[in-house]
């Protein structure tokens, strides 16, 4: 995609927060090694509406089914992989219950699943982690227990491996996962023949969070912020506004940094192109500095910018900064 928008405003911080946002409906199937993504022949996707802010994420899909005879199949819902911890030392994940995620087919309500997944270097390593015992999210409070719980040869291997970093000192011992999490919200649907069904998803993004220092004038040398001008498309007129923004507070690092994901390429997977696509990003307050990446964009209310295409293959994911201060 192209650059989309980089637009500088400013919002009272409350808390810097990571929230990372989540993906497009697409078929799966469970598969030796776990849950996997595949494309549909049948099933097109008419319409996608989303719109994704940093307390709700909203989406709903128009589905028809061109084929003649009904299709009952797995579709998944995946959210972003939560990255190593040693990447992630920036960002700190809540409860999948703080999700509140919800699900309806033609305004009936639609039971879901829960599915994850423990990857490395392409790899997935689930099965293996399941049979130790140990939690595939390393953020759950029960998982350096069951490390120190495995039985030393088998630890001693997945230190090996590199999929166990030891941490150890010589008061604790303290093991790091080196491996990505990812996790998936799964339903089996019917889709009728030569049939539209409305499909909608509401849920809270999960908190994660991060506070100042990479996006800083003497920062902008470093790898962090130029991976950050890449992912968002920050360009020189951001930059100018941000600091601005930065000398009332006296140039001070205490500003936040709030990211929202979106996993857009899944919809890819449906027969043909999506028909009508909708994309509404809504800042939260008219007082932030938000940056994103895509094509085409149009400001529809002080807080809120509107993207719309047809037939549209999605390529690339969605990825928005926001930057916020204390009031």
């Amino acid at each position: 995609m192209s650059r989309f928008f980089a637009g500088a405003v400013t919002l009272a911080f409350t808390s810097a927060f990571s929230f990372p946002s989540h993906a497009n409906d697409s078929q799966a199937e469970t598969a030796l090694g776990g849950l996997t993504l595949k494309r549909s022949d049948s099933i097109r996707m008419d319409s996608e509406d989303l719109y994704v802010s940093r307390d709700r994420v909203r989406v709903t899909y128009r589905f028809t089914n061109t084929s003649d005879q009904p299709i009952e199949t797995l579709v998944a819902f995946p959210l972003p992989d939560i990255p190593p911890d040693y990447l992630d030392n920036k960002v700190f994940w809540s409860s999948l219950a703080d999700l509140k995620f919800k699900t309806t087919v033609d305004g009936k309500p639609l039971v879901h699943e829960i599915v994850q997944q423990a990857f490395f270097k392409g790899m997935d390593v689930t099965a293996r982690l399941s049979a130790l015992k140990i939690p595939l999210n390393y953020r759950d409070q029960s998982f350096a227990e069951a490390v120190k719980k495995t039985p030393k040869p088998e630890r001693d291997k997945l230190i090996a491996e590199g999929l166990l970093r030891d941490d150890s000192t010589q008061d604790a011992q303290f093991y790091t996962a080196l491996w990505s999490l990812r996790t998936s919200v799964t339903r089996t649907q019917t889709f009728p023949a030569n049939a539209s069904v409305v499909v909608e998803h509401e849920y809270v993004p999960l908190l994660g969070g991060s506070v100042g220092g990479g996006l800083s004038a003497s920062a902008r040398k470093n790898d962090y912020f130029k991976n950050e001008q890449r992912k968002y498309c920050i360009d020189k007129e951001w930059l100018a506004s941000f600091d601005k923004r930065m000398q009332k507070t006296g140039n001070r690092d205490i500003y936040g940094e709030i990211w929202l994901g979106y996993v857009l390429t899944t919809g890819a997977n449906w027969k043909g192109p999506i028909g009508d696509f909708r994309l509404v990003i809504d800042k939260g307050k008219p007082d932030t500095l938000v940056s994103f990446c895509a094509e085409g964009v149009k400001k529809i209310s002080p807080t809120q910018f509107e993207v719309r295409h047809k037939d549209f293959t999605p390529k690339k994911d969605l990825d928005i900064l926001i930057v916020q201060w204390p009031q």
